[in-house]
């Protein structure tokens, strides 16, 4: 036994150390994905078909073989279909680790106060007015398609045109703001509606199109009730409702600050958890 591990060490070189070690951290970031997406139960389904595949070779269960052998080769396809979103999700999630540099950069503290500012501004009065708003911050995430769907207006970001895009008798007023660094890029965009059904029935389809843009991306998307004036944030498919003005400029900070850095992602959770704020609406 000892000679046998010394052969297996002396066999083992560095590349193979490192080949080895990243294998096993992707497989780990695999499992990982796979664990926090809605992709869990599919896998679990895959591996009872690969174990009847196996167990019906073994017992020779030639006609249900032949059934899974055919279901396999086609279900390849199927998967890539089936998996689109999962897939989707995880592609964008390398494309905004550190190996590759954000498309867009920090804003400095000064530019970012003033923005938030502007921020708190236009909601405070949204909500006092009941005016209904959507209003989708771009991350790392490019979203130019959904940028398309809308008018291009790349204008400085100000609490009066704001007001003014969401107000009922403007053209742009029906879709969302899509703001891009320190401008407000695009107006009346179309966004994908969440296919979440555990979600409250009074929460209307501005609010569902909120969660569903971040579904599909890391942007952060601030939500105004036309019905009760109610504030609300939705990032990474959850929404958290009835903030108020000081909680949302917190959070808007925090985003704007660490804009581009390791703490983004975690930037409204880390937020939530020290305002001890409501749980989550969908839970």
């Amino acid at each position: 036994m000892e000679g046998f591990l010394n052969n297996l060490a002396s066999d083992i070189g560095v590349t193979d150390i490192i080949d080895i070690l990243i294998v096993a951290f992707v497989a780990y970031k695999i499992l990982g994905f796979i664990r926090e997406s809605r992709a869990e139960q599919l896998v679990k389904g895959l591996l009872v078909l690969v174990a009847a595949f196996f167990l019906s070779d073994w017992f020779q269960l030639h006609t249900l073989n032949w059934i899974l052998k055919g279901t396999m080769t086609v279900g390849i396809i199927a998967l890539i279909v089936v998996f689109q979103p999962e897939l989707r999700r995880g592609l964008e999630y390398m494309g905004r680790s550190k190996i590759i540099k954000p498309v867009f950069g920090k804003v400095d503290k000064v530019k970012a106060k003033m923005i938030v500012t502007e921020f708190a501004e236009a909601l405070e009065t949204m909500s006092t007015d009941k005016t209904g708003a959507l209003i989708v911050i771009e991350r790392e995430t490019a979203l130019e398609d959904i940028c398309e769907t809308g008018t291009i207006i790349n204008a400085d970001i100000s609490a009066e045109l704001i007001v003014n895009l969401f107000y009922e008798g403007s053209p742009l007023h029906d879709g969302a703001v899509i703001v891009r660094g320190d401008k407000l890029y695009s107006a009346g965009c179309v966004l994908p509606l969440t296919q979440n059904k555990n979600l409250s029935k009074d929460l209307g389809t501005r609010h569902r199109a909120g969660i569903g843009i971040t579904e599909n991306s890391d942007a952060l998307v601030l939500v105004v009730s036309e019905e009760t004036g109610i504030i609300s944030i939705a990032e990474d498919g959850k929404l958290d409702r009835f903030l108020d003005i000081k909680t949302v400029e917190k959070i808007l900070l925090n985003v704007y600050i660490n804009k581009g850095n390791d703490k983004q992602v975690s930037g409204l959770k880390s937020a939530i958890d020290r305002l001890g704020r409501k749980k989550d609406v969908s839970e």
